[in-house]
């Protein structure tokens, strides 16, 4: 099929997805470590309710240095042993030595943790350009061939629909995240796009640049329209102009603006599942309420949360 085959097709089933036979989508959840005992109090109570869901894997994002000790390795060992479910840890390397991420690697692969989420990271200043450090790894490419040498490690990457912030260019993106994969990684997790159509461009790009490895689009449902703004500035994610229009004057604590939020993420989903990208990830935030209606519209069965 053409490109412009592709579109055409695209274009002719966007309005009359909804209410269609799609494949079973299967979710996978990020959460990350609380701060406080009242939030950690609710990231376990909602994760009982992703739990019932039974995703594909939780994952736990981590700080700059990807040390853990900012929560993250406790709370990977902890949501396995109580919920049985499968774990990703997030695991970064911009502001650590080789050692000192060899040494978190190798703790988890003891404790069982068999799937890592590897992630260059941040540096650690705001807005502080990136260098790499000389006793480092340099790139994510270089921390996946690392843990590579330590086990068998299932191995997760980030990638960009809208391409890194710090890329050089489209292309540039793709032949660094083509290293990442012929260093040893076997997925794809997307930033959140709300650009359904530059997602199946993407889609199309991995293809055509032979990257084979699972592709999994990123959901960010919107708790908060001007916390999603400001992410996005962040990330460099763009907001379309017809999502602004729609939470235009929306009250953020409204019923409208959860109804919204709801249509928006899981219009977004079975356009996805309907393109044959039914596996996705969500960026819950610790927050159930929106990923928890989200699972419901797409017919996956939760627990109704008892009233507060």
């Amino acid at each position: 099929m053409t490109a412009e085959g592709s579109s055409a097709a695209r274009a002719a089933h966007a309005g009359a997805w909804f209410g269609a036979t799609l494949p079973v989508v299967e979710l996978s959840i990020e959460i990350f470590p609380p701060k406080t005992p009242e939030a950690s109090e609710r990231l376990w109570r909602n994760l009982t309710l992703f739990a019932a869901a039974r995703p594909r894997f939780i994952s736990v994002t981590c700080g700059a240095g990807g040390s853990g000790q900012d929560g993250t390795f406790p709370l990977v060992l902890a949501v396995r042993d109580r919920f049985g479910l499968p774990v990703a840890a997030h695991l970064t390397c911009a502001a650590a030595s080789c050692a000192g991420v060899d040494a978190i690697a190798r703790a988890y692969w003891d404790n069982g943790i068999r799937h890592i989420v590897a992630l260059r990271g941040d540096p650690p200043t705001v807005g502080e350009r990136y260098e790499p450090r000389a006793d480092g790894y340099a790139y994510a490419s270089d921390l996946v061939a690392g843990l590579r040498r330590i086990g068998e490690f299932e191995i997760s990457v980030g990638c960009y629909p809208e391409v890194h912030p710090e890329a050089g260019g489209a292309l540039a993106d793709l032949e660094n995240l083509k290293r990442k994969v012929d260093a040893g990684a076997t997925r794809l997790i997307a930033q959140y796009c709300f650009d359904t159509e530059r997602i199946l461009r993407f889609r199309d790009a991995l293809a055509i640049a032979g990257i084979e490895a699972e592709f999994v689009p990123g959901i960010m449902p919107i708790h908060s329209f001007s916390q999603v703004r400001r992410f996005s500035n962040a990330c460099g994610a763009s907001i379309p102009a017809w999502l602004d229009d729609l939470f235009a004057g929306v009250d953020e604590k409204s019923q409208l603006h959860a109804m919204l939020a709801a249509s928006v993420a899981v219009e977004q989903c079975r356009r996805l599942a309907a393109e044959g990208l039914s596996k996705l990830h969500v960026y819950a935030l610790n927050r159930a309420e929106l990923p928890q209606a989200l699972l419901r519209l797409l017919g996956i069965s939760v627990p109704v949360p008892a009233a507060a």
